[in-house]
């Protein structure tokens, strides 16, 4: 070993010794979401780095089943499980506990050194308080709206290759329904170290015997049994543990067909942004393994990225509403959006190192160097760039100097868009915006009518523009010249941008503007803008999906024949069950009929109202109640809240409901347990 070496391996030492770190600490890019300010609806998306110590440290691998009944889950999880056996492996070299947690399989691991070790365990500390159930909500999800419908089983299967799995199943001696008997083979267990359990009070006393702070799950599904189990996210996060999940190395059950209608990999998206919003924070395989994250295979989606950074036009709003009903099929969608109390401030922007593509909507700020220097890196290196409205100016301040430590970009519209914005006409100067003649075969043009349509604001002063632009279309103000409004324009480093001066509120509500920016967006991606399919605009009696509403305010439909379905879910202590069967009360309106299911189960009126005896009850458990209103009102289709009444207490359900009309005797009833297909928005418990 040469000086210079020796040099900087008595420097590590050092330095090691000085922060109380070893060479052996695992070092985590934890990444959350942080709401911009109090009740916004916009968060921020935050990484902060920690160092966990291995000794410390556990990883729990839940429901890595042999089989499952959904194919296409059992083809993903075999995608991932090899990187997912490589992680334990290295975590488990470094003094990590890793604890294997395959759910109703116990029986297959009778004798097996891992659930023997798990047997040995002394502890004799305190066990949280309904540590051994399932967890359906936190109180920090009280606020939260569940991004998705589950409540189908989150099959995504093709029915024919359905039916043939089932097939084969049943020809191996499974059952088709609940095929799994032990952890799939993929994944290794260390008989010498390694725990096995699937019970919540079990895994606490590994975790609390050990030492254990912090502890990294992984597995699946993601939105059913990685939340809810009993040594799941939800669970370990309200009982005080530093939980993370591995983002890349789980997978949701959700089927594409069910409500917000997106691909299946933008469902599991929207499951982790849920957790990183109001349970824990994520991380990714490659923060212990190295290389790259993983992805699925069939995931191709372009990484959208979309920045807010202006207060004129509330695209913070309407940009979010518009991706999350256009975009979810295509894209994997991320956005940042200006701080709240530092203009010039725009937390996540480092994000735009992994985006395919970029949409700005930004208004005259300056950024510090570093992020500057980012958005500068990914226009050098010809990724395209998409831009609204107030994007021509960006990052200028009208030639004033931006701060000490901050950076402008006034050249941004001409480098960028090929533009040259100067102004724009008199606001309640009404314009019309019409097809470029020589462009109407444009792909971006695809799907827009070629007639006029008005412009819902002010038109900008953009003329000349740069060399390298097409115009896609015009607007003509009276008594003033036309202006271009949308173009693509090819720029020097290679790369290519749309942009369009539209995006006032009233544009969104033009459809032939959403359609033209949709089109843009799948252009700049290389997407072809055919594909396109935008969301329909439905009313909340007339959705073909469950909505949440609020009972007693749900107003009550328009004359219909159809019923009115309204459901919940109830979380019951055994201690409600001693004895009497519980009563639900409901106080229909006049003139209406009110039908009830308990978990499927049809309830028995009587004049106290519907009686739940105790066969259909799951204890300490989700609990589905399901209301069927038919008959016409002018009012609510309740008189009063309904309640749930034991023999010494009674539970209000006033709050979150899902809602849909219809006359499908399905609606009645979940293909599964109520706490694999409920929601958070409608969780009651005492």
């Amino acid at each position: 070993m040469n000086t210079l070496c020796k040099l900087a391996a008595c420097l590590s030492l050092v330095l090691l010794t000085n922060t109380g770190l070893s060479a052996e600490d695992l070092k985590l890019q934890l990444r959350s979401q942080q709401e911009t300010s109090k009740d916004s609806g916009r968060y921020h998306r935050l990484q902060r780095t920690e160092q966990w110590k291995p000794e410390q440290t556990a990883i729990i691998v839940c429901d890595v089943w042999d089989y499952h009944h959904c194919l296409n889950a059992v083809k993903r999880l075999e995608q991932f499980a090899p990187r997912l056996d490589n992680l334990l492996k290295k975590a488990r070299s470094q003094g990590v506990t890793i604890i294997h947690a395959p759910s109703d399989c116990m029986p297959a691991y009778q004798g097996h050194p891992a659930r023997m070790r798990v047997m040995q365990v002394k502890h004799k500390g305190p066990i949280p308080e309904g540590i051994e159930n399932w967890c359906s909500k936190i109180p920090s999800e009280e606020r939260a709206v569940y991004p998705l419908d589950q409540s189908d089983g989150g099959e995504d299967d093709d029915p024919e290759e359905h039916a043939a799995w089932a097939k084969k199943l049943k020809s191996l001696g499974r059952n088709p329904a609940l095929p799994w008997k032990s952890q799939s083979p993929l994944i290794t267990i260390n008989g010498d170290k390694d725990y096995i359990s699937d019970k919540g009070d079990e895994v606490w006393r590994i975790l609390e015997s050990r030492g254990i702070k912090n502890v990294i799950l992984t597995g699946v599904h993601t939105n059913m049994c990685v939340l809810g189990r009993p040594f799941g996210l939800r669970q370990l996060s309200k009982n005080g543990k530093n939980v993370v999940l591995v983002r890349d190395m789980t997978d949701t059950m959700y089927n594409p067909k069910r409500w917000p209608y997106v691909s299946h990999f933008t469902g599991n998206d929207l499951i982790i942004s849920h957790i990183e919003k109001f349970v824990c924070p994520t991380i990714t395989s490659d923060q212990i393994l190295g290389g790259e994250e993983f992805t699925f295979k069939r995931d191709q989606r372009p990484h959208l990225l979309i920045v807010m950074a202006e207060a004129e036009y509330e695209t913070n709003e309407s940009l979010p509403e518009f991706a999350h009903q256009n975009l979810g099929k295509h894209f994997r969608v991320s956005m940042v959006f200006a701080d709240d109390k530092d203009r010039n401030s725009i937390p996540g922007i480092e994000a735009i190192k992994d985006a395919d593509v970029v949409l700005f909507s930004v208004r005259r700020r300056v950024l510090p160097k570093q992020a500057m220097q980012a958005i500068r890196d990914y226009v050098k290196a010809g990724k395209p760039v998409v831009g609204i409205r107030t994007a021509s100016h960006a990052f200028s301040l009208r030639g004033k100097q931006p701060p000490k430590g901050l950076q402008d970009w006034p050249e941004f519209d001409a480098e960028v868009f090929g533009g040259n914005y100067h102004g724009h006409y008199a606001n309640d100067l009404k314009s019309i915006v019409s097809i470029n003649e020589a462009q109407k075969r444009n792909p971006i043009l695809t799907g827009i009518p070629d007639k006029p349509f008005p412009q819902a604001y002010s038109l900008y002063e953009v003329l000349p523009l740069a060399k390298g632009t097409t115009v896609l279309l015009t607007a003509k103000a009276e008594g003033k010249p036309a202006e271009p409004v949308a173009w693509t324009f090819k720029r020097k480093d290679g790369g290519k941008s749309f942009y369009t001066s539209l995006g006032h509120p009233g544009d969104f509500k033009q459809p032939e503007y959403v359609r033209l920016l949709a089109n843009g967006i799948y252009w700049a991606a290389g997407l072809n803008p055919a594909d396109v399919s935008l969301s329909e605009k439905v009313t909340l009696h007339a959705a073909p999906h469950w909505s949440v509403v609020q009972i007693p305010d749900v107003k009550q439909a328009p004359k219909t024949e159809q019923s009115r379905w309204y459901r919940c879910v109830v979380r019951i202590p055994e201690k409600w069950m001693a004895g009497k069967p519980l009563l639900l009360k409901v106080a229909g309106a006049e003139g209406t009929e009110v039908n009830a299911w308990f978990n499927g189960t049809a309830l028995e009126k009587t004049d106290a109202g519907f009686q739940v005896d105790c066969q259909p009850v799951a204890k300490n458990d989700a609990n589905l109640i399901v209301l069927q209103v038919k008959g016409e009102t002018k009012e609510s289709d309740f008189r009063s809240v309904p309640q749930l009444i034991s023999a010494t207490s009674a539970l209000p359900l006033a709050g979150r409901w899902q809602y849909r009309v219809g006359n499908d005797a399905q609606f009645a009833n979940m293909p599964l347990p109520a706490k694999f297909g409920t929601v958070t928005d409608i969780v009651f418990k005492p």
